[in-house]
């Protein structure tokens, strides 16, 4: 009990000590931006400045908002440059666990997760802004002048690059349980069909309701969802996982 209790406890310490690590990583990375967060905010919101009519500007509702929802931004940014060192601590955690061959995929894996992330973000910034923000200027009545809340639109932006950064991860997610022995990809192939379905719920849920958008998010889920397909076929399933996984 006393051996149970002494790893328990140093596993918390480990913890501790890898998520400090990580908020570290972050914030010396969000100090080092700081000077520019206003500039920052001002790239963010550049695929809505282009869609509004000129001259139109956002508008703060909030005494503090201007101050800080650039902070938040900068913050986000600072977030995203430190991923790498934040995955690697979250690897480095459960890594023990893992079989030595599996230890092996760790820097393929954080390399790939941090990439695919970034290029979600990078596709709902410059294609799915640009076609979401055109058709809501459009659509809306002369007689509306718009005027976007800057708190408001952090809130859209965060839910998109969420929405866009996790959907760009499903082949990740596809060739780990591939590889672990969790599903087979004869059993993803019969999934396949739910897989399409729940792509157009998650859209309709996350995304504006116009059906550009939603087809922006659902066609490349089921796309990525095939190409972690294709690349699985030359993952072999751990035979130690494998047999796990029979005998459970």
């Amino acid at each position: 009990m006393n051996e149970q209790t002494e790893s328990f406890v140093s596993h918390l310490v480990e913890l501790r000590d890898r998520l400090l690590r990580a908020v570290i990583a972050v914030v010396v990375v969000f100090v080092c931006l700081m000077p520019w967060a206003a500039d920052i905010y001002d790239i963010l919101a550049h695929p809505l400045m282009v869609a509004l009519p000129e001259g139109t500007k956002m508008i703060a509702t909030g005494v503090v908002t201007p101050f800080f929802v650039p902070v938040k931004v900068t913050l986000m940014l600072a977030f995203l440059i430190s991923l790498p060192v934040v995955l690697y601590q979250v690897w480095a955690f459960i890594a023990p666990g893992l079989y030595a061959h599996e230890k092996r995929l760790g820097l393929p894996l954080i390399i790939a997760s941090t990439l695919l992330f970034i290029v979600g973000m990078a596709f709902c910034y410059f294609l799915v802004f640009g076609v979401v923000f055109s058709f809501i200027a459009e659509f809306a009545p002369k007689s509306i002048t718009p005027a976007p809340d800057i708190e408001q639109y952090l809130s859209f932006v965060l839910t998109m690059f969420t929405a866009f950064g996790v959907t760009f991860e499903v082949p990740i997610v596809v060739i780990v349980l591939v590889r672990f022995g969790l599903v087979t990809i004869a059993q993803l192939k019969e999934a396949r069909p739910y897989v399409i379905v729940g792509a157009f719920v998650v859209a309709a849920i996350v995304t504006p309701p116009d059906v550009v958008s939603q087809l922006l998010l659902a066609i490349p889920l089921c796309l990525l969802y095939e190409l972690g397909i294709l690349f699985s076929r030359f993952i072999k399933a751990s035979p130690e996982r494998s047999k796990t996984t029979q005998d459970a």
